[in-house]
């Protein structure tokens, strides 16, 4: 009797231990079946806010900037962004990209590659237009250029909050002609002892700067299409009375290059049929010129 008590005994002992493992192992289950959703839940969110994020920019590149619709910038970029000249929001995205759009009307931004995770978009872009009006100090030169660049793109709550832009400066300037394609040709000018610089110093009062300019503009303009020319620079300031002097540089491969070029000016001025003399006797202009020669070793 006192066996079969003993045995009964055991075996409700194994059947409880039996219950609380099973117990126990539901919890754990239903634990890790939680923790599990909740990880899932995660990754859908974040996977929808990139879908969005890509969206967002994708409309950027389309609709605003591409079509030239400028007021639907508040939409994708948010009041705290920073532009590069400090200014806020959508107008601080606006500036670089309206200065562009007038130096290059037909400006076009293409999407070449678009990747997100989270809240940054990264986009490959290749920017492409016709320079047909100042850009930066660097007068109209008629050039197409293509120019390949990457931008990170930060939202938050599906707005642009930071961007960080990374183009091929180098190669646009050199599409431009601002600087030659073999850059090793920039460390021979000074060596050339037949070069020549032919310096002007004007003296411009200030209600004649606008006419002014606009006649450097044109010279200079000509003047890069001459054999013989190697490149040019202007240098101005404005004195207290709002005065204009600038100085003008250009260097010439020989005096015999220089000369070509005065007489393709004047032959250009008397087809265009302007009279240099009268305007600047009209403006009150005053000039000083010369043909310098660089001075490389001084004894």
């Amino acid at each position: 009797m006192k066996l079969m008590n003993e045995t009964k005994t055991e075996y409700i002992r194994r059947g409880l231990l039996l219950a609380m493992l099973l117990i126990s192992g539901i919890l754990v289950y239903g634990q890790s079946g939680n923790e599990s959703k909740k990880i899932s839940k995660k990754e859908e969110v974040k996977m929808s806010t990139t879908e969005k994020n890509k969206e967002v920019i994708q409309k950027l590149y389309e609709q605003s900037m591409n079509k030239r619709n400028m007021e639907l910038l508040s939409e994708f970029v948010a009041d705290d962004y920073i532009g590069i000249n400090g200014t806020r929001g959508a107008a601080g995205f606006k500036e670089p990209l309206v200065a562009l759009i007038n130096s290059f009307p037909d400006a076009k931004w293409n999407i070449e590659e678009l990747i997100a995770d989270g809240d940054k978009v990264m986009v490959r872009q290749k920017f492409s237009g016709t320079h047909t009006e100042q850009f930066q100090y660097i007068e109209a030169t008629g050039k197409a250029v293509s120019s390949d660049g990457m931008v990170i793109y930060e939202l938050k709550n599906g707005k642009i909050i930071r961007s960080l832009v990374q183009t091929d400066r180098l190669g646009f300037l050199q599409q431009l002609e601002v600087l030659p394609a073999n850059l090793a040709t920039l460390s021979n000018r000074p060596n050339n002892k037949d070069q020549v610089n032919f310096i002007d110093k004007f003296f411009v009062p200030s209600a004649a700067k606008n006419e002014f300019h606009e006649r450097m503009r044109i010279n200079r303009n000509f003047i890069k299409k001459i054999p013989g020319f190697v490149h040019d620079a202007a240098y101005e300031y404005t004195d207290k009375d709002g005065n204009l002097i600038c100085v003008t540089v250009a260097l010439w491969e020989n005096v015999e290059a220089l000369q070509k070029a005065k007489d393709a000016v004047q032959a250009e001025y008397r087809e265009q049929g302007f009279d240099i003399a009268e305007m600047m006797k009209r403006l009150n202009i005053v000039s000083d010129r010369g043909v310098y020669k660089q001075i490389t070793d001084i004894k």
